[in-house]
């Protein structure tokens, strides 16, 4: 009777009670929600969709009814996205070229004087070294006689040769048979024969064969300038002669006094404590003014009259005939501990001229690292520095050449420092090293050695831009009086004037210097406004939307483990039983219940085992246990 009364309860009572169940059972979805996880990828796209803040997501859910609509959108959608990555890309890849941006710079301040350099333009005064030349230069006066007919006059000499020398001679002639000067037929007239009338002497070219010491293989040196070639000619045997002289390099006299006649700074007089002086083997005596570091020279105001002004004396009485044909001085401006390579910077000063030279400084300041390939200081290049004095690219270069010759040929060349535990080459020692020297000259200037690509340009460096204006000087009407004082000063006879002086100026233009620096031209700041940028273009959000599509793919992740789990735990349940310690919790389950209900619990709890969601036990089992209640 208690059982039919509980079946027939009243129906307002019953949509009470139904109605509390109702929102018992909302309380505990709502108590469930912290771990609630998406059932399907279905749910879990359509929540996206519906719920993102990026713009055009949403049409891909309202319009689900409208198949059309639904494939335009879901097809400009991700059209969309990856022209947005696309242009990612392109931002991604300019950032990692690292580009940089040019600063220019106007600084204006007072200027430290840069180092200048003045050379003679003579290596010896010919008495000096005339005997040990004298058996080159009758060679080189017979050769000039057969290949021109030009009878060049020499100085009467003394041929009483000293038994010390006659090895060397023996051995100079050897090599001078062995490396001739002789003409060459150009190459549109190598068939033609020597006496043919249409082979003219101007069809010749000069120069000298270098051949290898088994005589196998030969470099032909040629010229199209006969004065070219017997200067390089001449040279070649020289520098085998001074290599052959211990005290070579004693042969040069520093004569300060009688090479610069007058020096002015700042229109205060120079003296001996602002030039240091060293010895080339081609350009002779050279004084570097303003190297000294401890008390460098600063200008006080630009202008002619605040720089540096020399009177220099370009008389050629006691000049190596055919090695120096250039009357004048040599001049070089550069920076302090770099060294003055006259060969590659330098010009040459005119006789009886006044050259002003006004100069601009340059500074230029490089990004290193990922942004270029400059280098600090040098000790990252794989080159030795055999010069004393601090890294340039010009210095890389001169050492790396030398430790090639040295390597290649087994002796150094005369005009580079000498490495440690190596000679200077002489064809007494050495019998093919001018055939190597030439032969890997010649490498050299086309990079096979890879000197250009090892020595990289420095990050920080200063160069000085130079223009000059040229006047006569002394004018005709002063120059008596100019030379008669000049003489008188330095006690020597000026016996060709317009030949025997010069007169050179030095200074700063302006005070204001150029300085040319670099910056990031991509930072990271900037790759990231970037970045948003092209995603505000395209998809018209935040950085909340992209922690959003963030979400959306962990989510992803998320939910296709569960779901793997799951059908893991579902394979594991419908394997055949076998013992197992929930045998007596299945039987005490089945007892509370009738037995024909026994088949359909257990497909209730497959069904709740594999479904993907965490409200579907409790309920169940607190309806069931409601059930077992009432009954």
């Amino acid at each position: 009777g208690g059982s039919v009364k509980a079946g027939k309860m009243p129906d307002g009572e019953k949509t009470r009670q139904g109605k509390q169940e109702e929102e018992q059972q909302q309380k505990e979805e709502e108590r469930e929600g912290l771990i609630e996880f998406y059932s399907s990828y279905q749910e879990l796209f359509q929540f996206f969709c519906s719920n993102t803040t990026i713009h055009g997501a949403i049409r891909l859910v309202c319009s689900k009814k409208n198949k059309m609509k639904t494939a335009f959108w879901s097809v400009l959608f991700f059209l969309t996205f990856g022209l947005m990555y696309w242009q990612f890309g392109i931002l991604y890849r300019e950032y990692f070229s690292y580009p940089v941006n040019l600063n220019l710079n106007l600084n204006s301040d007072r200027l430290i004087f840069p180092a200048v350099t003045l050379c003679t333009l003579n290596p010896y005064r010919y008495s000096a070294i005339r005997k040990k030349l004298d058996k080159l230069d009758q060679i080189t006066h017979q050769t000039l006689l057969d290949l021109y007919d030009y009878n060049m006059s020499l100085p009467r000499s003394d041929w009483s040769i000293p038994s010390t020398q006659k090895r060397s001679l023996r051995s100079l002639l050897h090599n001078v048979q062995r490396h001739p000067l002789q003409r060459q037929k150009r190459d549109n007239l190598v068939n033609l024969p020597e006496n043919s009338p249409s082979v003219d002497k101007n069809d010749w070219k000069i120069g000298f064969v270098l051949c290898s010491e088994n005589n196998k293989d030969c470099f032909h040196q040629a010229y199209s300038s006969g004065v070219d070639a017997v200067r390089e000619w001449y040279s070649f045997h020289y520098i085998n002669i001074l290599a052959q002289v211990p005290d070579a390099k004693a042969l040069d006299e520093s004569d300060f006094e009688n090479f610069i006649y007058a020096c002015r700074f700042n229109e205060a007089t120079c003296d001996k404590a602002n030039y240091t002086h060293f010895h080339h083997p081609l350009y002779g005596n050279c004084y570097t003014f303003n190297d000294n570091s401890s008390s460098l020279w600063t200008s006080s105001l630009p202008g002619i009259n605040n720089g540096l002004s020399l009177v220099v004396r370009t008389e050629q009485n006691d000049f190596i005939p055919l090695l120096s044909t250039v009357t004048g001085a040599r001049v070089m401006v550069h920076d302090q501990n770099e060294p003055a390579f006259m060969d590659d910077g330098g010009f040459n000063v005119r006789p009886g001229i006044e050259t002003s030279i006004s100069m601009r400084k340059e500074m230029t300041v490089r990004l290193g690292g990922s942004y270029s390939d400059c280098t600090e200081d040098g000790s990252d290049v794989p080159v030795q520095n055999l010069y004393s004095s601090r890294y340039t690219e010009q210095v890389c270069i001169r050492s790396c050449f030398q430790l090639k010759m040295v390597e290649r040929c087994g002796c150094a060349y005369y005009f580079y420092p000498l490495p440690e535990g190596a000679e200077y080459c002489d064809y007494t020692k050495h019998v093919s090293w001018g055939y190597c020297y030439y032969k890997l000259l010649a490498e050299f200037k086309a990079d096979v050695l890879g000197c250009f690509h090892k020595c990289r340009k420095p990050c920080k460096m200063t160069e000085y831009r130079l223009s000059a204006g040229y006047s006569r000087w002394p004018s005709a009407v002063s120059e008596d009086w100019v030379f008669y004082m000049l003489s008188q000063q330095n006690k020597y006879n000026i016996t060709s004037k317009r030949n025997g002086v010069a007169k050179v100026n030095i200074f700063f233009e302006e005070w204001n210097y150029k300085t040319n620096g670099e910056s990031p031209a991509f930072t990271v700041v900037t790759l990231l406004s970037q970045l948003g940028n092209q995603w505000s273009l395209w998809f018209g959000s935040s950085v909340l939307s992209v922690m959003e599509l963030a979400e959306l793919i962990l989510d992803f992740f998320a939910i296709t483990f569960i779901l793997a789990f799951r059908w893991f735990r579902s394979r594991q349940k419908l394997s055949p039983p076998g013992p197992s310690p929930n045998t007596h919790d299945n039987t005490a389950f089945q007892d509370e219940a009738p037995a024909a209900n026994a088949p359909h619990r257990f497909t209730v709890e497959a069904v709740v085992t594999t479904l993907p969601s965490y409200n579907s036990l409790e309920p169940h089992g607190l309806s069931r246990d409601g059930e077992a209640g009432h009954e």
